[in-house]
């Protein structure tokens, strides 16, 4: 179990009972971002992907720190806008005529999926330069979801392209390429060969089809590991040489926002059925649904209440390996299975780290109607 931060202690402490809150922090927020940046070669963007947490103060944070936002959808869109974003790039395979307006209207820059969205673009009358999405025959990367490689409904199939490339309508001019290949990647040393594959390969079809490259956006899927502290090595992307006269642009959101995040649920009850224990929470997947998607189970640290002002006794356990559920009905709100725990009583606190990207965005919020989990901005 990992040591919670000092103020995220305090803080929790501070909430009524029964305690569910998200807990973001602000000042991690900007240290993240800070990180990666030092880590990245020159000549590289850094966007914050804001599929990743679209909290207003989680996006306005990054606004600030990264040098702009990727965002997917209209109401993204507006909160790019809202939180003053420098630059901001727009990609998503099912975009409306009004997000691909409202998305020129704002400068972005966009990431397009298909011959038909192109054509869609010039039959609005819109001018901009833009960047063509390509699912290429091969990524080389490894990780929790491939976007290329394989049958996806992400960008134009790379035996495609050429036809695509020689049709494009006026008004429109392609610049780059968006290449983004997978979702959390953790080797350090493959991400770095595949931002120079994606480099040359970039440049070399450029001149095969006379595109004027001035940008080589590879996405994301830079990677943490949830069930232990490691995150991707960024150390082996310094290596990467990217040309004069080209912008790499990557567009990571997990790694700036996952360990600027807690998830916190008080346990309600303490039971044991047919030899297994069960810890039930005030909360659950339809908070912090990633465990129960990825199939895996969540860390999490106790923090003790030792208030009980009940007339009656405490339900407690001791050196005991206990599955930790929450309120919905379902079994399959799990999000974690055979954890071993030295103490735990009811009215203590369940506090599950790496929970800033990914978590309530996912989730199934409305089932069953509970209350939703208070916000808490450190």
């Amino acid at each position: 179990m990992a040591e919670l931060p000092a103020p995220v202690t305090a803080a929790l402490r501070r909430l009524p009972a029964p305690v569910c809150a998200y807990l973001y922090d602000t000042t991690a927020l900007g240290t993240l971002a800070a990180s990666v940046r030092a880590a990245l070669p020159a000549r590289t963007t850094m966007m914050y992907a804001v599929k990743a947490n679209g909290h207003p103060d989680v996006v306005r944070t990054l606004a600030q720190h990264c040098d702009g936002l990727e965002v997917a959808s209209g109401g993204e869109l507006t909160l790019a806008l809202g939180a003053g974003a420098r630059r901001i790039v727009f990609g998503g395979p099912a975009k409306t005529d009004a997000e691909l307006a409202a998305a020129v209207r704002a400068g972005a820059l966009l990431n397009v999926e298909s011959t038909h969205e192109l054509r869609r673009l010039a039959g609005l009358g819109l001018r901009a330069d833009i960047c063509v999405r390509v699912n290429r025959a091969h990524s080389g990367l490894s990780g929790s979801h491939a976007m290329t490689g394989t049958p996806t409904p992400f960008g134009v199939d790379e035996a495609q392209l050429g036809e695509l490339l020689a049709t494009v309508p006026d008004g429109l001019r392609v610049i780059g390429f968006h290449l983004h290949a997978v979702s959390n990647n953790l080797d350090g040393a493959a991400h770095a060969a595949f931002l120079t594959g994606a480099l040359d390969w970039s440049i070399a079809t450029a001149a095969t089809h006379g595109v004027g490259l001035r940008v080589v956006n590879a996405g994301g899927g830079l990677g943490v590991d949830y069930l232990t502290t490691a995150s991707i090595d960024l150390a082996p992307l310094s290596s990467v040489a990217v040309p004069d006269g080209l912008e790499l642009v990557l567009e990571p959101g997990r790694l700036l926002a996952a360990d600027a995040g807690w998830y916190a649920a008080e346990v309600l009850d303490l039971k044991t059925t047919h030899g297994r224990t069960f810890a039930v929470l005030r909360g659950g997947t339809h908070h912090f649904r990633l465990p129960a998607a990825w199939g895996y189970s969540h860390p999490f640290t106790v923090l003790p209440v030792d208030e009980w002002n009940r007339p009656y006794p405490r339900p407690a356990v001791t050196d005991t390996e206990i599955d930790v559920v929450g309120e919905l009905c379902t079994p399959r709100d799990v999000l974690s299975r055979g954890a071993r725990v030295a103490s735990l009583r009811a009215g203590d606190l369940l506090v599950f780290g790496r929970a800033g990207a990914y978590g309530w965005d996912i989730s199934h919020h409305d089932f069953l109607r509970h209350d939703p989990p208070q916000f808490v901005i450190l």
